[in-house]
């Protein structure tokens, strides 16, 4: 999946397994290649850190250690989790045109409201940070965990939200060079209502945001760029029930309509095709039938016994046949969800929930291969 891959952003519905799989893809390419890998999460839940086992995560990355693979890495693992305030100062910083200027932008009383509550904000940071590590050479592989589907979007689209920002009449409006005669009623009837010391934080905060519109705005063209080169990998992640894997058809659906292909579709907790062989239909179907004479059987003596195996005996049959039920449902379900990517991955429904690095590499050598 990764072979010739620097970036693979791994979305889906919620609650299908996403951050699990972009764990296990990110966990087996640093076992099979001698690779750089990175996962990082935009979702702020403690998931990709309960599946590596860190006990914590933040915006800077944590590095794996090696002895706690079942085997020796070829390459090495890290991992990081979307820091809002930590991703919004490094972005001032790395931006401005000097130190002062990023500061005095940094120092502004509107600063922390206005990053944390700008629409889209965390959105457009997963993309920065996702620009800024890639550039940065540390990595040969960026494997990003998504928000669900409709997040997910929201970050695909925040690029060109930030560029529309910078271009947008209000903008324009705050930022004193590109007022004109006709604004001033408007600042003057600001002034009276909120106060003229808000204003004046507002109109410094914004005139000092547009500072960085130029190298922003084309970093957000560098964004576009790499979401759209080959060297970027779309994973779409669901399960094969109907109303998961109509969301992932939607998602994929949304995905084209940007120009962003999706390369992989992974159908995750599937029941084992082994319940469809019509022998063990058959077989299932006989131990129904001879429930009673082989409860008979088993208990020896008969009586109560007999007629408490008699019933369990039934019960596993008819659980059997309603696995298969499930089965054919799921398989048709994995057969239209094909129609979506060139390739589909078939995940097994496991018994529980995978808890460290032996799980994760097992299940990404499946992903890989």
């Amino acid at each position: 999946m990764v072979k010739d891959v620097e970036v693979v952003l791994v979305c889906g519905p919620g609650g299908v397994g996403k951050t699990t799989v972009a764990a296990a893809i990110a966990t087996a390419t640093a076992v099979a290649r001698d690779a750089r890998v990175l996962v990082v999460t935009v979702d702020p839940a403690r998931r990709l850190a309960d599946a590596l086992g860190i006990a914590t995560l933040g915006n800077a990355e944590t590095v794996v250690a090696p002895d706690r693979f079942p085997e020796r890495p070829r390459g090495t693992l890290s991992a990081a989790m979307l820091d809002t305030v930590a991703s919004w100062e490094d972005l001032v910083r790395r931006n401005a045109p000097d130190v002062a200027t990023a500061e005095a932008l940094l120092a502004n009383p509107l600063y922390r409201t206005v990053t944390s509550r700008f629409a889209h904000s965390h959105d457009y940071l997963a993309l920065e940070r996702l620009h800024e590590l890639r550039a940065s050479g540390r990595y040969d592989v960026v494997v990003v965990d998504t928000p669900p589907s409709r997040s997910a979007l929201d970050v695909l689209d925040a690029p060109r939200r930030t560029a529309e920002f910078f271009s947008s009449r209000l903008l324009r409006w705050l930022v004193p060079a590109g007022r004109t005669a006709a604004a001033r009623p408007f600042r003057l009837v600001a002034d009276r209502l909120l106060g003229a010391r808000f204003v004046a934080d507002v109109t410094e905060f914004f005139t000092r945001l547009a500072t960085l519109e130029s190298s922003l705005v084309r970093r957000t063209t560098e964004i576009e760029a790499t979401l759209r080169d080959g060297t970027t990998s779309f994973v779409v992640v669901t399960t094969p029930e109907d109303g998961p894997a109509a969301e992932a058809t939607a998602l994929a659906a949304a995905l084209g309509e940007r120009g962003l292909a999706v390369d992989t579709v992974v159908c995750n907790r599937i029941h084992d095709d082994a319940v469809l062989d019509p022998g063990a239909r058959d077989a299932a179907r006989a131990l129904g039938r001879a429930a009673d004479r082989l409860g008979a059987r088993l208990a020896g003596s008969g009586g109560e016994d007999a007629a408490v195996l008699a019933r369990l005996l039934a019960e596993a049959g008819s659980s059997f046949a309603d696995e298969r039920v499930v089965a054919a449902r799921q398989l048709r379900v994995a057969e239209e969800l094909a129609a979506l990517a060139p390739r589909v991955v078939r995940l097994p429904r496991l018994d529980g929930a995978v808890g460290d690095l032996t799980g994760l590499v097992a299940l990404g050598s499946l992903l890989l291969d």
